[in-house]
């Protein structure tokens, strides 16, 4: 009995251990890391990605390439949670974060073939992981951030990314200013800050407005187009006749009995404009059904109605206007109302878009974005988002590192430096860790046309002798200089992020020697 294998999975169930596993799954986080590095940088390329239905996707962002991917296998599917990590975390390094992911899994491969323990790897790369972190918090930046210092910060998350014609300088200006709009003493409310994308005009026309901007149309053509120092209402409710909540038959057994049911109806329906004509309502955002006769006593009373917005565009309205949701006309009060300087219908090609300027209770702000194509103005958002949150990222860790690859060269020199006090095979794991944090300059190197080994070794010689050296992007290659003195900024919070998400993936997958999958 005890010389008999006992079965436990099923006959479906494929099962790999040992080297397998470890070899597997590291090709696999490694097969990822490479997909994206060819967009890292001032000259990284894009992809174009073609899904089942003939969707296109062009970008060289990060998250959205590993997002748009059909990945099944578990280990690469934790080097795009890496990614996605990072997105939600900052908002940008993505691909910084995933390339780093890789090379520390490849580093940890020859680690295993030199037959160092999964559990030895581990615990260097977390020894090491600290040493990073203390490396950027020794080389951050935390003199005043100034607007200066955060279009710097801007323009280079925007660097290489597809801004049509606007130039990165132009953008990073407005990028500033719509973050400054929401800043108060508590804070930054990021979500005061949207993105509004149409198509139909060149990129060079995207603009901050000081409000939101909503897809909607008045609910008849009769209806004003535009309102200045507009008192608004967002209803949450139907303009309509009310149901009853008990099922019910009404016998009519004349005409007039017939008149008077219609009349009741008409009299609940001009009821809606003669109520909110007594307030002095000058707009109204209706979440449900405006019936046509209820929007036409509302259009003779010159009230500005909408329909159906949804629940997120109400929302949005009602944070810039101070508006509160009603639920019940019984309920009206002066003080749910809400307030804007201008409210204004404008037409784009065959679509309306309801501008709400100068709200009185919060300050939100929307970056108008153009374009001549879809693909262009998708792009252009991801990146105006990117540059969004690493804006607000700087503004409320306070801290800024040099870009360019600079802050990597000095958290590998950190690494090694210290390397030497660390006992036992543990020294290996911090070492190698030393060494696949090189591979961001040397991506960076690589992607401007540089030869990446002459590159490192310069960039290591000026770091050591001047403290700081980056790669430069300089017409049709690329510089080894001080990206201080470009204005190549990064927040510190981006680099943190980046070594902590990709360390716990790295180790995560190097502890697995085991893997079992079952239909």
């Amino acid at each position: 009995m005890g010389s008999q294998p006992m079965f436990i999975l099923s006959d479906d169930a494929e099962r790999s251990q040992g080297q397998d596993a470890q070899q597997s799954n590291i090709a696999a986080g490694k097969a990822i890391s490479e997909s994206v590095r060819t967009t890292l940088g001032p000259k990284g390329m894009d992809k174009m990605l073609v899904s089942d239905s003939g969707d296109v996707v062009i970008t060289n962002d990060g998250a959205t390439i590993l997002q748009e991917m059909d990945i099944e296998h578990p280990a690469a599917q934790m080097i795009v949670e890496v990614a996605e990590t990072q997105e939600e975390e900052i908002g940008d390094g993505t691909t910084t974060a995933s390339v780093l992911a890789g090379q520390l899994l490849a580093q940890a491969e020859n680690l295993l073939d030199d037959d160092v323990h999964p559990t030895v790897i581990v615990e260097g790369y977390n020894e090491a992981s600290r040493l990073a972190r203390e490396s950027i918090e020794e080389m951050s930046i935390d003199a005043d951030v100034d607007d200066d210092l955060l279009e710097q910060v801007a323009e280079t998350s925007m660097t290489g990314k597809g801004t049509g014609g606007v130039t990165p300088e132009r953008l990073a200006e407005t990028i500033v200013e719509a973050v400054r709009g929401v800043e108060s003493a508590e804070g930054i409310e990021r979500e005061d800050v949207h993105v509004r994308t149409q198509v139909g005009a060149s990129s060079t026309a995207t603009e901050l407005i000081e409000g939101v901007i909503v897809e909607d149309e008045p609910a008849r053509e009769d209806m004003p187009r535009s309102v200045e120092d507009a008192t608004i209402g967002v209803f949450d409710m139907d303009f309509d006749i009310r149901e009853a909540n008990v099922d019910a038959e009404y016998d009519i057994t004349d005409i007039d009995q017939l008149n008077d049911a219609i009349d009741a109806e008409e009299g609940e329906l001009r009821s809606y404009a003669e109520t909110l004509a007594e307030t002095d309502i000058d707009v109204a955002i209706v979440t449900g059904d405006v019936e046509d006769r209820a929007a036409a006593y509302l259009a003779e009373e010159g009230i500005l109605t909408f329909e159906s917005v949804s629940d997120d565009d109400a929302a949005a309205i009602s944070r810039a206007t101070g508006a509160t949701a009603i639920g019940s006309l019984a309920d009206l009060d002066g003080a749910d109302f809400g307030h804007a300087e201008d409210l204004s219908v404008e037409s784009f090609a065959d679509e309306e878009l309801l501008f709400v300027e100068g709200g009185d209770a919060a300050r939100s702000v929307t970056v108008l974005v153009r374009g001549g194509t879809e693909h262009l103005i998708d792009e252009l958002e991801r990146a105006i988002d990117d540059a969004i949150d690493v804006v607000t990222a700087a503004i409320e860790t306070g801290g800024v590192v040099p870009g360019a690859g600079a802050s990597e060269i000095a958290i590998a020199s950190h690494i090694r430096d210290r390397a030497a006090s660390i006992e036992g095979r543990r020294q290996l794991a911090v070492e190698a860790y030393a060494d696949a944090i090189d591979i961001v300059p040397r991506t960076l190197a690589s992607n401007v046309g540089m030869d990446p080994i002459d590159a490192l070794v310069e960039l290591r010689s000026r770091h050591d002798s001047e403290g700081r050296a980056g790669i430069i992007a300089e017409g049709q290659t690329g510089i080894v200089d001080d990206p201080m003195e470009y204005g190549v900024l990064d927040p510190a919070a981006v680099k943190h992020e980046a070594v902590e998400s990709a360390t716990e993936a790295a180790t995560m997958i190097v502890r697995i020697d085991d893997v079992i999958s079952a239909d």
